[in-house]
């Protein structure tokens, strides 16, 4: 099982540049990853995601001593940044030598891997209409493309706000679904009035099976029509909805469409917003994403986990691959607004946040001036992340206390209490095995 290494180990993580990041300061991505790395911010270039984990599209490095064993910090500091790493070792390799750090339960259940990735993005424009393929979709896509479809895992995730935060999920309500096609007759004019009747007509009488097969034809003619007849009607939904506004005030949904445009011209996916649900989270409410459902980030900063995967298939929104007969195909046309999260409360300073998924769960630590708090041992590894202030952490019967700041990533083997502290105000979240995995 390889030698046991008792106490914190500092992560150094890799950052995602894609262009609907935001730019430069303005970005909470760049900030960690320049506070994580020593590297200074290119005040021009995006910084969109910034990984914590073993996925080896972005993997995380351990900082290893002289005599190759892992040390508690390893980093120098200068001016407040960390600049240099003693040396690094991949953290999957790492742990593929010591698997005891995982916790037996977790070693045998997901093998010598971290099963969940650990992100923070900074969202400046929407990102594609998407969604995450089940265990068994995975393997096939994986096998089929695996420059596309990087590994063979399923992708169960959570989006958790820091700011207010914007997003599409999954299908409106047959009712919703019905006013849309009343009033934005642009989608008729993609689909033919015999879809979007089928539509009108339906009732909840029909069956679930029913309307399922109703929605998924009327989804998949509209995703499948051609660019040209699409930008010819994203015209026309323009112009509406522009003289309409000198009018009357547009709708939240009116707004995010001529919003969306401005940013994908002649993209399918201005259209096919109008079939998703609109949803605005505040900080500290979290939206959990099951495999198989539609979802479009819009705008603001998120802490997200997932299942350690980085398998997505696109159907609009995007300049990349897209893959509309898959996407249309794998939905599971589940109709209504999405539940909120807003977490359970730990203790006075934290909040944990359980999505229905193995694999992880994720708690958020906001601690006041003076305070500290305990996160108990867990059977199970964990990631920290600190995102804002400055603190101390320690390992129960350590004798030293590892100082923490912004940009900070920590490690933690299974089965060892932690105590966090601070002076000055701290902002940390914890990404871990979900608790009722355990139970």
């Amino acid at each position: 099982m390889g030698a046991e290494f008792p106490g914190i180990v500092r992560l150094r993580c890799s950052v995602k540049r894609y262009e609907w990041g935001k730019v430069g300061e303005e970005s909470g991505v760049a900030r960690l990853y320049a506070n994580n790395s020593g590297e200074d911010i290119d005040g021009d270039e995006p910084f969109a995601e910034f990984w914590m984990g073993t996925h080896e599209s972005g993997p995380s490095y351990a900082a290893v001593g002289a005599n190759g064993q892992l040390r508690n910090g390893g980093v120098e500091r200068e001016g407040g940044r960390k600049r240099n790493y003693l040396n690094l070792v991949s953290l999957k390799d790492w742990i593929e030598q010591n698997p005891s750090v995982l916790g037996d339960k977790v070693f045998q259940k997901w093998g010598p891997n971290l099963p969940f990735l650990f992100k923070v993005l900074s969202v400046a424009k929407a990102l594609s209409i998407q969604a995450h393929p089940d265990k068994n979709l995975a393997s096939i896509l994986h096998k089929q493309q695996p420059e596309v479809y990087k590994d063979g895992n399923h992708k169960p995730e959570m989006a958790l706000a820091l700011t207010e935060f914007e997003a599409l999920c999954s299908f409106v309500g047959l009712e919703e679904f019905k006013t849309v096609l009343q009033n934005v007759p642009e989608i008729t004019e993609v689909v033919g009035d015999a879809s979007a009747n089928q539509v009108l007509h339906i009732s909840k009488e029909d069956g679930e099976k029913k309307r399922k097969e109703v929605l998924q034809s009327l989804f998949t003619k509209l995703m499948s029509a051609g660019k040209a007849v699409i930008s010819d009607v994203v015209v026309k939904l323009i112009s509406r909805l522009n003289i309409k506004h000198e009018v009357r005030g547009l709708t939240e949904k009116e707004n995010l469409v001529l919003r969306l445009e401005k940013q994908y011209p002649g993209d399918v996916g201005v259209i096919a917003a109008f079939l998703l649900n609109y949803v605005k989270l505040n900080s500290g409410e979290a939206l959990s994403l099951g495999a198989n459902e539609p979802h479009a980030y819009i705008h603001g900063e998120c802490v997200e986990c997932m299942a350690t995967s980085d398998n997505v298939v696109r159907a609009g929104l995007t300049p990349k691959k897209l893959d509309v007969p898959t996407l249309c195909s794998m939905l599971t046309y589940k109709q209504g607004f999405p539940e909120i999260l807003r977490g359970v409360p730990s203790n006075p300073y934290t909040v944990k946040y359980m999505p229905p998924f193995d694999e992880f769960e994720v708690d958020q630590c906001i601690l006041p001036q003076g305070t500290s708090t305990v996160f108990p041992g867990i059977p199970g590894p964990s990631v920290f992340v600190v995102v804002k202030g400055r603190g101390a952490m320690q390992v129960a019967m350590a004798s030293s206390e590892e100082i923490i700041a912004e940009g900070d990533v920590l490690f933690a083997p299974a089965n060892y209490e932690i105590t966090v502290k601070t002076t000055a105000g701290l902002s940390l979240y914890r990404a871990g095995i979900n608790s009722r995995f355990f139970k």
